[in-house]
């Protein structure tokens, strides 16, 4: 999988619905951490306001007691605090009770806290020990005040709702309307009542190290409590709403994400599954610990009738179509096994098999059962398949596919059935490393193709045709043949295919008018006596409303005569534009090419080509002398298609033959042409002119021994013909060489 897909991958993994409410909970958290440290900080302020005035009363108590000791004892110093109507007792420096009024409920363990209004600035600059932390004792009988984690002082507020009836029923001088259980001693609670929540302090007391604990109060009446009841409840609702509202968009979020999620991954012509999901969800699967120990196919699907069936219905229809093959092929999968559109009318499937005969055959009872989809037509499947075995690690145990890659195994599925495109029949193809070799090969005639011509790599080979009736020749066909340097002699066949699909077979048709234009040019300039050679033409290039316009420039830039190069065309190329072929075909005869047929016979609409196209040449398919065709059917109809060419004017070319009992029946047919290999197979310029070379050697020869004929027929009436001034003229040749040019 490439990285951009990686990278999307990744995005939906992020919005997984694990993690939205992985993130509510977190916020949800943090939400109520928020409120209640807000809530904590207006209780400690609260705590504070009115724990300040009862510390800076407990202070004043040891400003008496230090004032009263230097004018009284110790005793009446007591007695003087004992005035202030508190609770307090005084202990010495090694923890003794010195003094008590009161019962003395104090904690035994001290605490230390802060204070915001504990103390005025001159008493935070003289003593920061006792002023900026204040020591303090819980009371063992209302133990509802306690430190927090930073030394403030907090109230228990759920222990202080419990206890709060008997906070003021405790406390003689308010006290309550009723008895009875908690809520109706919270709801008979008088509007005016005050709870009073004790705490202890401990103060020094002058130099001697005596400490004075003092029990003061934190007064809270209703009023108080009403507000701070309202004040949790205020929160209390704050952070349900804030609940609410973070659920609300978590669920409109993982809604809005599975319907952008299920858009994504749908194919719109099916409204199934798409290639996207068949990749992610495929790919994750085979690389899970889930699918280690088993095998899978990864299917290529091809509708192959899917054009023809749009072409005579509609677009709609082929959708309407593709949705039911989709639904058809899902109905048929198991557990772990997906499919999904990809493009056109090709489909990605993944199956799981453990037999790959088991699994061919229920491939095909799969395309059978498509074939017949609607009842109404016979439609045609092709299956490219490649098999995904079993990962294993050094001890040969199964392992996860760590390295597996969907869109190669797809892509290998493809290459597959891709053998099966000259056909349009069903059926089932597997992947094997020899396609991988092939499209590696494919890849590398692509990379080179431009440097070759460049450099000239391709060089054109020549295969000879004669006249069957006197062996001489007569013409050639240009034939091109790769000589690479890093690829040694490459035959036609494993380029001109690739050059076909990937469109430089155009190339190749200039390249080679253009060299055989040179040739022919080279070879009249050294006397030569040239035939026409014919140069194969493209399909593809007829599409191009000038390439007779072009042909003529290549020729005449080499400056050789039109009529010593034959342009052939496939017969393929007649199913095309007609009127447009035509029209080509016309202006390059006017010009003085002439233009041949090749391949007669190889297709369906030969005679209709030959009606309509005015043709020079009519090149006979090899295939009519091989097989089981080429006996007395074969004979048949070879001989009737020289008749019919003779009748339209056209010469005849028998391509393919090898055996001298072929070449004497297309003799007695009068076949003009003989190309094969009984004469020749192809061969390179320079042995191609010692072809040129003999056969004007045996042209001469034979001329010689016509003339030397008849001047031996002259001399038939001359008495002592056989002796003429002392030269045997027995010999024909000796004759034709001495024999007077001006007939004497």
């Amino acid at each position: 999988m490439d990285k951009r897909r990686k990278k999307q991958f990744r995005a939906l993994k992020k919005g997984h619905p694990v993690v939205s409410i992985g993130m509510f909970i977190i916020m949800s958290l943090a939400v109520t951490f928020l409120v209640g440290t807000i809530a904590s900080l207006i209780i400690s302020y609260i705590l504070d306001s009115k724990l300040g005035s009862e510390y800076s009363d407990l202070q004043y108590m040891t400003r008496i007691y230090e004032a009263a000791g230097k004018m009284l004892d110790k005793e009446d110093a007591y007695e003087l605090l004992g005035e202030e109507g508190r609770d307090f007792y005084i202990t010495s420096k090694d923890g003794n009770i010195i003094y008590q009024k009161g019962e003395i409920t104090a904690g035994s363990e001290p605490v230390s806290a802060f204070l915001s209004y504990m103390a005025d600035e001159d008493d935070l600059e003289n003593d920061d020990d006792y002023t900026s932390k204040v020591i303090f004792r819980t009371d063992t009988k209302v133990p509802l005040l306690t430190p927090d984690g930073e030394g403030h002082i907090g109230l228990d507020e759920l222990s202080l709702l419990r206890d709060l009836p008997d906070l003021i029923e405790h406390t003689p001088e308010v006290g309550t309307t009723g008895t009875g259980n908690f809520i109706t001693r919270l709801l008979d609670i008088e509007p005016g009542a005050v709870a009073m929540v004790p705490i202890w302090f401990d103060l020094p007391l002058g130099s001697e190290g005596d400490i004075l604990c003092g029990k003061a109060y934190v007064k809270i009446n209703m009023i108080d409590f009403a507000w701070i009841t309202m004040l949790f409840a205020a929160l209390f609702v704050l952070v349900v709403i804030l609940f609410v509202v973070i659920f609300v968009n978590l669920i409109r979020g993982l809604v809005r994400r599975r319907g952008a999620t299920k858009i994504f991954f749908t194919d719109l012509s099916t409204r199934g599954k798409n290639w996207m999901w068949f990749l992610l969800r495929g790919e994750t699967y085979l690389k899970s610990g889930f699918a280690k120990r088993d095998t899978y196919a990864v299917i290529n699907l091809v509708f192959v009738n899917y054009r023809n069936y749009c072409a005579c219905h509609s677009i709609a229809a082929g959708d309407e179509l593709l949705r039911s093959i989709d639904q058809w092929i899902n109905t048929k999968l198991r557990g772990k096994e997906m499919c999904a559109r990809v493009t056109g009318a090709e489909f990605a499937i993944l199956l799981k098999f453990t037999d790959k005969r088991a699994l061919e055959s229920r491939l095909r009872e799969m395309i059978d059962g498509l074939q017949n989809i609607d009842g109404e037509h016979i439609f045609h499947f092709q299956a490219g398949v490649d098999l995904v075995g079993i990962a294993r690690n050094a001890s040969g145990k199964p392992a996860k596919r760590r390295y597996f890659d969907m869109e190669i195994a797809y892509n290998n599925a493809c290459t597959t059935r891709g053998t099966m495109a000259d056909t349009e029949d069903s059926g089932v193809a597997f992947f094997t490393e020899s396609m991988i070799e092939d499209q590696r090969w494919v890849d590398q005639v692509q990379e080179k193709q431009r440097q070759a011509i460049e450099n000239e790599e391709f060089q054109v080979y020549y295969q000879p045709k004669y006249d069957p009736q006197t062996d001489e020749l007569k013409g050639a066909e240009a034939l091109i043949r790769w000589i690479s340097p890093e690829y040694g002699f490459v035959p036609p066949g494993k380029i001109i295919p690739i050059f076909e699909k990937n469109g430089f077979i155009t190339e190749i048709d200039h390249y080679m008018v253009t060299h055989v234009a040179r040739d022919q040019r080279r070879w009249l300039d050294r006397g030569f006596k040239c035939v026409p050679v014919s140069v194969n033409i493209s399909r593809a290039h007829f599409i191009e409303s000038d390439l007779a316009e072009q042909i003529r420039d290549m020729v005449d830039a080499e400056g050789t005569p039109h009529e010593l190069v034959e342009l052939e065309l496939t017969e393929s190329a007649f199913f095309d534009d007609k009127k447009a072929l035509i029209g080509t075909i016309t202006r390059l005869k006017n010009y003085g090419f002439s233009v041949s047929m090749d391949d007669f016979g190889s297709g369906y609409s030969s005679l209709n080509s030959l009606k309509d196209m005015p043709l020079d040449v009519l090149k006979l398919d090899a295939e009519f002398f091989r097989g089981e065709g080429s006996g007395v059917r074969g004979e048949i109809v070879v001989s009737e298609a020289i008749r019919l060419a003779k009748s339209l004017n056209m010469l005849t070319v028998a391509e393919g033959v090898e055996v001298k009992e072929q070449v004497d029946f297309l003799a007695s047919q009068g076949c003009d042409m003989i190309q094969g290999y009984y004469y020749a197979k192809p061969m390179p310029g320079p042995d191609y002119e010692e072809r040129m070379k003999n056969n004007e050697e045996n042209l001469r020869r034979a001329a010689s021994s016509v003339e030397a004929s008849e001047y031996a027929a002259l001399l038939q009436g001359i008495p002592d013909y056989e002796q003429i001034e002392g030269t045997d003229v027995s010999d024909a040749a000796d004759v034709a060489i001495i024999a007077p040019g001006d007939g004497e």
